[in-house]
């Protein structure tokens, strides 16, 4: 066989042009800052897993800023009424919360004895003080004021929260829309403090049925009523494999930060967050 026809891995490279001198131009790890987020690693003992541990927590967060970006977006969207792109972003949150269930996937590799080796140098941290997930679930709807308190060390952090604390949330502004295509959304539900948690109104699940009877007529708002089930939905995967995870490390032992771990968590998957949404189905 001649030479030519198997050509070396070199000679391919060569062959394709692709840039190889990076001195003057910026590279791929220059574009991406991999020097500083690939040394954001510093395990505090000196056991193989805390890598682990520690890499599925700040892959989660890099999750969790981009489900921010779409889901900020998203609500800007819905509340100008443009709602068609926002069902786009809308759509890319429940990958991304799919995405972040997968990842508990990795972190069940943990065994009992392997977290109970890291677990004296966490200290109090916990993924119960993360910033950013409290700013979904109050962009959810999901309000409670003692949530603040864990940032209100770090000033930034804290208007931040406090900033999504104070704000409707996702679906008191998909409310609105129902308001402002003519359906009959009680004054209550359109003007309240935004700072409590939402209270199900059956004067809502009748808007909502009014949509979902007749969705040729109110096709953009059946799709936003569909798009929010499905983030939902979601969610409640991401709660529950957290939840799975967590008893399968550690059992019913208290969380790092606190809380009474796994019967914490249990508690919080009975929150639901579009109420008449769901409660719909069963009129239909």
């Amino acid at each position: 066989m001649c030479p030519h026809l198997n050509p070396t891995p070199e000679a391919i490279v060569h062959a394709e042009k692709a840039q190889l001198d990076f001195s003057r131009h910026m590279s791929y790890g220059d574009y991406l800052h991999l020097d500083a987020v690939l040394n954001a690693q510093h395990p505090r003992s000196p056991n193989h897993n805390e890598m682990l541990f520690i890499v599925q927590h700040q892959t989660s967060e890099l999750w969790m800023k981009l489900l921010l970006h779409e889901l900020g977006a998203a609500m800007a969207r819905v509340a100008s009424g443009d709602l068609p792109p926002a069902f786009k972003m809308l759509a890319r949150v429940s990958k991304i919360m799919e995405q972040l269930v997968h990842a508990w996937d990795v972190l069940a590799t943990m065994t009992p004895p392997e977290y109970s080796a890291i677990r004296p140098y966490l200290d109090n941290s916990s993924g119960f003080q993360s910033h950013q997930y409290r700013c979904i679930e109050f962009s959810l709807g999901n309000k409670n004021a003692a949530m603040l308190r864990p940032h209100a060390h770090r000033p930034e952090l804290l208007a931040q929260v406090q900033a999504a604390f104070e704000a409707p949330s996702l679906y008191d502004l998909a409310l609105q829309r129902l308001a402002h295509a003519g359906l009959a959304v009680p004054h209550s539900h359109l003007h309240r403090d935004w700072t409590q948690p939402y209270t199900p109104d059956e004067a809502v699940v009748q808007a909502w049925l009014a949509v979902y009877r007749q969705p040729e007529a109110h096709w953009a708002l059946y799709q936003l009523g569909e798009k929010l089930t499905d983030l939902e939905d979601a969610f409640r995967l991401w709660r529950f494999r957290h939840v799975t995870t967590v008893e399968r490390v550690i059992g019913f032992k208290r969380g790092s930060g606190g809380t009474s771990g796994v019967g914490y968590l249990r508690q919080m998957l009975d929150v639901v967050l579009f109420p008449e949404l769901w409660q719909l189905r069963t009129h239909l």
